[in-house]
């Protein structure tokens, strides 16, 4: 070969952009990102879980804990190296992010009357920093729904501090979910006081209580806001549900400046109710439509 003529295209070809970055800049950039939750896949950690998430076109997965009722602590299986290891191989291989652990053990069991309360949160912890993940995700639930439940708030405010400190230790980030109005979760929030303690905003508890959707994020404010539940309750796929408008709700984290996760929880057509591909298909490329 001419020693020059090879020269001049090798120069030719550096010149050239190179694909695969490009290709992950523009993903990186995306303003919102979509997930969906290993567990209404019907694959509580489950490995099979991760390629059924890519399959849906998610970006990521909200991955739950594990069981808890009355044990110390969550059944967790990524305690197991080589399930961890396994995990971890499946999630680089399809390129998916893990957007937050969640606990989801505490919506049936009580954080407030659980006296060993710390053990399953540290347990979180530990899993979360083998994973590389930095969001947890802490559903008050049912025995600590502070509008039936008000005299819970003080115990509750004083184990969400300790939780908070402890997830600064970390450097994770704690959402949690609870029944309250917009108005009133940002003061119990202002009343921990904790940085590392935001709100996992649920579209569908507002909707369900008659709140106005926009009215609510805008009171919470970005800066309270770690992670959203974009969905409503079943019976309608997110396009077909006339009171939850994504439209609108884009507009209104646009200008809120607010960016990142919009997990797909429910809103699942009856009759294909236990068909997660096709629900959460559906529900995921509707979601990018409108949000990315």
């Amino acid at each position: 070969m001419d020693r020059k003529k090879f020269i001049l295209g090798t120069l030719a070809l550096a010149s050239l952009p190179l694909l695969p970055s490009v290709v992950f800049a523009s993903k990186s950039r995306q303003r919102y990102q979509v997930a969906v939750i290993d567990l209404m896949l019907l694959k509580r950690q489950k490995l099979s879980a991760v390629a059924l998430a890519k399959e849906i076109g998610a970006d990521g997965l909200e991955v739950d804990m594990g069981g808890l009722g009355n044990r110390p602590t969550f059944d967790n299986k990524f305690v197991d190296p080589t399930f961890l290891k396994s995990y971890q191989q499946a999630i680089s291989d399809t390129g998916l992010t893990i957007c937050s652990l969640a606990m989801t053990g505490f919506y049936a069991q009580s954080i407030a009357a659980r006296e060993n309360y710390l053990q399953p949160i540290q347990d979180c912890f530990d899993t979360m920093k083998k994973l590389n993940v930095k969001l947890a995700f802490l559903p008050l639930g049912i025995q600590c729904d502070l509008e039936e439940h008000p005299e819970l708030w003080p115990v509750l405010v004083e184990r969400l501090k300790v939780i908070g400190q402890l997830a600064r230790k970390y450097k994770a980030t704690v959402a949690i979910e609870t029944a309250l109005s917009a108005r009133e979760e940002k003061r119990f929030l202002q009343e921990i006081g904790q940085s590392t303690i935001k709100s996992c905003f649920n579209f569908s508890n507002a909707l369900k209580k008659g709140r106005d959707l926009i009215q609510e994020l805008e009171i919470l404010g970005k800066e309270h806001i770690a992670q959203i539940h974009c969905t409503d309750e079943d019976g309608l796929w997110l396009q077909e549900n006339k009171r939850l408008d994504l439209q609108a709700v884009k507009r209104c984290l646009d200008r809120m400046d607010w960016k990142g996760w919009l997990v797909i929880e429910r809103s699942r057509r009856p009759e294909y109710i236990r068909d997660v591909k096709m629900n959460y298909s559906s529900n995921t490329k509707f979601v990018k439509e409108v949000f990315q």
